[in-house]
């Protein structure tokens, strides 16, 4: 098939373009948000090909895969038609939980695909048939090495988002061991929360830069209260890292007991990281148990699988 879908969001995009399909994607001049076109940090196969909004007319597509209210608007104008649509939606719901309506709650002939079920379940739909195809990782390989008695953080503008990505909760668990936070926008963040220099450290790297260096991090902590499942906590999982997580959102799911440590407690989670930094070998335990789940679950096949069953039916 041809796929036409927006570069939108880099990890999940480089495990679906994993597939057997050539993957249109919309390019710019000025490679805005509607038009970034092939990645530039992730590894993307030679099936992802960049195609300007003037010749979309021109390109036979059999499925368009949304992730944005507005980009409907932007295949009626680009391609002058509507082929079958999937909504793909990222994110847990905002605003007036649990009645918030999803924008593809009643666009003809879509099909909403949510990444977990407790999105599923929390957005209102609608009249809209929904479904879910859970994450897919490109295995980046059982890279923990866990030498660094450090607790790895991964979260884009911390600053910003504050409580919904849990920044709050850092200082507690900078005194349970000293942060590396990997993400965009976590320059300034020592000192804008008041934690000593040495006991949190920022970093912005490319993503194969980001696995090597987490994985050498005796732990990772995933303090997010509100999200959809952070792709960064799975592939802490596949690197053989030991997780200590809030019990929020799908958590409870991707991190089945025995490959980490999941509560609303912060004394237990802080607990939790300094027993892991205390002790490599329970770390290493963990973290084989972390991986196995991982896989398991959220594996690339099976993601891959899921969608073509998806894509096969929608097409049809």
């Amino acid at each position: 098939m041809r796929i036409l879908l927006w570069h939108v969001h880099g990890s999940w995009t480089t495990a679906f373009v994993q597939g057997p399909h050539t993957y249109v994607v919309p390019v710019t001049p000025d490679r805005g948000p509607d038009g970034l076109g092939r990645a530039r940090t992730w590894d993307w196969p030679a099936g992802v090909v960049e195609v300007p909004p003037e010749r979309l007319r021109d390109e036979h597509i059999d499925v368009v895969v949304l992730q944005r209210p507005h980009e409907l608007a932007l295949v009626d104008r680009w391609l002058g038609r509507r082929p079958p649509l999937v909504y793909l939606e990222h994110n847990a719901p905002h605003g007036d939980v649990p009645d918030t309506r999803h924008p593809a709650a009643g666009i003809p002939g879509a099909t909403l695909v949510h990444v977990t079920h407790f999105n599923r379940l929390m957005w209102d739909a609608g009249p809209t048939p929904s479904t879910v195809v859970e994450h897919g990782i490109v295995d980046p390989g059982p890279l923990w090495t866990g030498d660094l008695e450090r607790a790895a953080v991964a979260v884009n503008e911390p600053l910003r988002r504050g409580r919904t990505t849990g920044t709050d909760l850092l200082p507690a668990f900078a005194e349970a061991a000293p942060l590396d936070v990997f993400g965009m926008g976590t320059d300034g963040l020592a000192a804008r929360l008041g934690i000593p220099a040495d006991r949190c450290r920022s970093h912005e790297l490319t993503q194969a830069e980001l696995h090597a260096r987490m994985a050498r991090r005796r732990v990772y902590v995933h303090p997010v209260r509100w999200t959809s499942l952070g792709l960064s906590l799975l592939e802490a999982m596949h690197l053989g890292m030991p997780v200590v997580a809030l019990a929020t959102t799908e958590v409870t799911e991707a991190v089945p007991s025995g490959a980490g440590v999941v509560s609303n407690r912060i004394d237990e989670l802080t607990d939790a990281v300094r027993d892991f930094v205390a002790d490599p070998l329970h770390a290493r335990r963990i973290g084989e148990e972390a991986r196995a789940a991982a896989l398991a679950r959220y594996g690339l096949n099976r993601f891959l699988d899921d969608w073509e069953r998806l894509l096969k039916e929608v097409a049809r």
